[in-house]
């Protein structure tokens, strides 16, 4: 038995068992870790690695199992993205600016999982410079590569975590998901990602990107496993000012019979790949023989939804940003005078992609431009969220490809914005509407390329979304 194999449901089992030790459960992926980082090409998925810690974490949880005061997620790894806050480790957003930050308080969601749970900090996982990427080629601590094809990404911004989680580095991982940033790379590495429905897990200790988009939520092996870490690290949080009055209960039957799935016409669009197209009907088939009523429905301002995101984010990037000025924390570049230190700080500290999204930003919040853009990408924004109210009225769960393609070549779209930011074209409206939606694994291309089955479902809707996916992976 290769104890990374296991899902955390099995490895909890086994905990319970006292088949295995969570401290032989850690060690085995910090051997796979360091394993890794030596090779040619290595995954990198992470940035840090808490080993000495991560051990001792193991221990402990040892001692809880043995006391009998184990919870089921206690003892287990998780690999945690590198804008969550841990406290007394760094906190990078794998950027320059921050280099050496180190975090003075836990997030909520590691304060429920490690502190509360007693899962197992693995380490910081890769991301996109602050969360702004398609393919974690733009962190400042160099690029992470698909586990299933090293000259390929793994998809971003949380590519770091889906690649450890794909690649057997970490059995479940946290990442952020602001326009499909946990989605899009969990369908490029064969995993299981959830986007929670904004506000039922608190935002307190994640690095902001777009306040009103931010959402965190796991990467894991199965849909079951999702669901037990959301459970787990969702829940009213006061020091959310967004956080919701709302506590999950999960119950996973994956009965399909009679779900009715509906199928945005807009999502079937030039530019698909034809191997996505075809493992998204060999799906509806797959849907139907089990007892599902999928039919054609509308999304109509679908098109709208890149442009809006792009207005919405970046403005909220642009604000959110200005707190990196070198006086407080993180980097601090030489000058001789404040303003000179600001413009050489920001100059030096953000990367390229950064830099482009918070100019673009403070364009469209401007004097003369924001009624033009920042006031009509809202309108814009309230009209998608009514087109998924009225789809949601007539369907349980709504089904369409996470990607438009396959897991593209390192190197292929890093030039080209337009076609990296339309990486995230099927993900983006779940952020805008505040849904929560899911990407599960759907099948291989030919080539052995991972490819991924995106669900969306109404706020508050996690119980269905869940199951029909659970549902889903159990198909045969």
């Amino acid at each position: 038995m290769d104890i990374r194999d296991l899902s955390v449901r099995e490895l909890s089992e086994a905990l319970a068992k006292k088949e295995v030790s969570s401290e032989e459960i850690t060690k085995a992926y910090l051997e796979a870790i360091e394993k890794d980082e030596s090779s040619p090409e290595p995954i990198h998925a992470y940035v840090s690695v808490l080993a000495d810690e991560a051990l001792a974490m193991a221990k402990e949880a040892d001692k809880k199992w043995a006391r009998g005061e184990a919870t089921k997620l206690t003892g287990i790894p998780i690999a945690i993205k590198d804008n969550i806050n841990v406290k007394g480790y760094e906190t990078t957003c794998s950027s320059r600016i921050l280099k050496g930050y180190k975090a003075s308080y836990d997030a909520t969601v590691v304060e429920r999982l490690v502190r509360q749970h007693g899962m197992v900090v693995l380490g910081k996982t890769n991301m996109d410079e602050f969360a702004m990427g398609s393919s974690t080629e733009t962190s400042a601590y160099g690029i992470t590569r698909n586990p299933f094809d090293r000259k390929r990404v793994p998809g971003g911004s949380s590519g770091g975590s889906a690649a450890a989680v794909g690649g057997k580095l970490a059995p479940v991982a946290l990442g952020s998901d602001t326009g499909g940033s946990i989605r899009q790379p969990a369908a490029f590495c064969g995993c299981v990602g959830l986007k929670p429905t904004y506000g039922t897990v608190s935002r307190y200790g994640l690095v902001a990107f777009a306040s009103s988009l931010d959402q965190i939520g796991p990467l894991a092996k199965t849909v079951e496993d999702a669901a037990w870490v959301y459970e787990a690290m969702a829940g009213h949080d006061p020091k959310d000012s967004t956080s919701l009055e709302h506590t999950p209960a999960v119950k996973l039957e994956g009965n399909l019979k009679g779900v009715k799935i509906g199928v945005p016409k807009e999502f079937i669009i030039e530019g698909l790949d034809p191997r996505v197209k075809e493992n998204l009907d060999e799906m509806i088939r797959k849907l139907e023989a089990a007892g599902a009523r999928v039919a054609e429905i509308s999304l109509p301002h679908s098109e709208y939804a890149v442009p809006t995101y792009y207005v919405v984010a970046t403005a909220e990037a642009s604000s959110n940003l200005e707190r990196y000025d070198g006086v407080k924390y993180g980097y601090r570049a030489q000058a001789s005078t404040l303003s000179e230190m600001y413009v050489k700080t920001r100059t030096e500290g953000f990367g390229p992609e950064v830099k482009r999204r918070i100019m673009l930003g403070t364009y469209v919040l401007s004097a003369g431009y924001y009624d033009a853009y920042y006031l009509k990408a809202l309108k814009v924004r309230t009209l998608i969220k009514e087109d998924f109210q009225k789809a949601f009225e007539k369907v349980d769960v709504i089904l369409g490809p996470t990607t438009p393609t396959p897991p593209f070549g390192i190197g292929e779209k890093v030039s080209d914005p337009i076609a990296m930011y339309l990486s995230d074209i099927y993900t983006i409206s779940a952020n805008l509407a505040g849904i929560p939606a899911l990407s599960l694994p759907s099948g291989w291309t030919k080539e052995g390329l991972p490819l991924g089955m995106q669900l969306m479902g109404p706020a508050l809707g996690e119980q269905k979304l869940l199951d029909v996916a659970y549902g889903i992976e159990h198909l045969r």
